[in-house]
């Protein structure tokens, strides 16, 4: 069996997070509520409500839909500009280098 309404919902909001690299502290600030009340939602003691879910979706400018339905279609949604870049590490620079000669 595949996972559940409320799985899907946390994994969404975990794969989010790391993706643009906003954090449970940001979420909380987003919602109004104490950076706790998002570590336990996402650990499942406390369940995110509807309206939770809409601040979230607006937040990371996606829609509620494709918050629900999963991780990989979160951040397939997800607008490019909200997308963290991570510099490249100084080796892999030289190994493409050395790929491309």
């Amino acid at each position: 069996m595949g996972m559940s309404s409320a799985e899907r919902l946390r994994t969404a909001v975990a794969a989010l997070m790391h993706v643009t690299g906003d954090t449970q502290a940001g979420i909380a600030e987003v919602l109004g509520v104490d950076p706790t009340q998002v570590s336990r939602r996402q650990s499942g003691a406390a369940a995110w409500s509807l309206d939770d879910c809409d601040a979230i979706a607006g937040h990371f400018g996606i829609g509620v839909l494709d918050l629900l339905a999963g991780p990989t279609r979160a951040c397939e949604s997800l607008p490019a500009g909200r997308r963290r870049t991570v510099p490249r590490r100084r080796g892999a620079e030289t190994a493409a280098k050395g790929a491309a000669r």
